[in-house]
């Protein structure tokens, strides 16, 4: 398998198109509570993208997950999302919201949680408020406890 390396980018224009040929959403890339990455291989070719939105001290919002599609199906999607959270403080809480991926990301350790178990800080953010569609269903990271 390859490796990943992740690099913080800023929001770019290949991040954009690879967002929206998927269908997620690209009209609240921008704000500075958001940081973003490029997943490169070896060979230094960028093969995915995440983010993460910081929306108090104590929880982010995973967002903006894509695999390119020449390599899908070969494990990088988890390994993407799994260096991606190795970016937020152990002690935060880390919420996502899909349309389509939620029996991924339950296997690499969301749950699903209703609407209003998400605190203010998360449905406040301009995804949940009004860009995602109400089909959207939200999602908690299970971390163990030590």
């Amino acid at each position: 398998m390859r490796k990943l390396i992740l690099q913080q980018i800023a929001a770019s224009e290949a991040q954009r198109e690879a967002l929206e040929a998927e269908g997620l959403l690209v009209e609240d890339l921008e704000g500075p509570d958001r940081r973003y990455f490029s997943a490169v291989d070896e060979e230094g070719r960028a093969v995915g993208y995440s983010g993460l939105e910081h929306c108090d001290e104590k929880n982010a919002l995973l967002r903006s997950v894509v695999i390119l599609p020449g390599f899908r199906s070969q494990g990088l999607g988890r390994q993407l999302v799994e260096l991606t959270l190795a970016e937020v403080h152990p002690s935060a809480e880390v919420y996502l919201a899909t349309t389509s991926a939620a029996d991924f990301f339950e296997s690499i350790g969301f749950a699903l949680i209703r609407h209003d178990a998400a605190p203010k800080a998360i449905l406040s953010t301009r995804q949940l408020s009004g860009l995602c569609p109400a089909s959207a269903k939200i999602m908690k990271l299970s971390r163990p406890t030590t």
